[in-house]
């Protein structure tokens, strides 16, 4: 069945500096003769912050699944609370919690994909006449463990039922 990975997860902040005076310093352009030294004005812009990962302790790093039990909800619970201090800042005008996902079949490894409602009603790209919406398309082992678990008849092959 679908197996889905979260990775890159990340706080983006938007920050309107029109609205607020923010010192160039803010950035961390800091030496700067004060004749070079400034604010920053323009646009609203975006930024991302990723979180220091679960198992990075300063003086020794190690994998996330060491450390944590729940490594998508560790990281999430991190992005809020960086989110909700951010928020805090006068210049910083919204923000989200982000991760990129990706979903895999977990017999095949494939890049997971499901029969629409529109390709489940064209007999064309259906497996054959069981074939339904939300059906898998990358392999038979996925397809037969999906109606197997809604009782649809399997896909049969060449050596008979399986």
């Amino acid at each position: 069945m679908k197996t889905t990975h979260r990775e890159d997860w990340r706080v983006i902040i938007t920050i309107a500096p029109r609205y607020t005076r923010i010192p160039i310093s803010a950035l961390g352009f800091t030496g700067l003769d004060s004749d070079l030294d400034g604010t920053l004005a323009g646009d609203p812009f975006e930024v991302a912050i990723a979180p220091r990962q679960l198992g990075d302790f300063g003086y020794v790093s190690m994998g996330d699944r060491l450390v944590s039990d729940d490594v998508d909800g560790d990281y999430r619970r991190r992005c809020e609370a960086m989110l909700a201090e951010l928020l805090r800042q006068p210049h910083v005008r919204s923000g989200r919690v982000a991760v990129t996902e990706t979903h895999t079949c977990s017999q095949c490894d494939l890049g997971w994909e499901e029969l629409t409602a529109a390709e489940a009603a064209d007999h064309s790209t259906n497996q054959d006449e069981h074939s339904v919406e939300g059906e898998p398309v990358c392999c038979e082992d996925a397809i037969n463990e999906f109606r197997r678990e809604r009782g649809i008849p399997v896909l049969t092959s060449a050596g008979g039922a399986k």
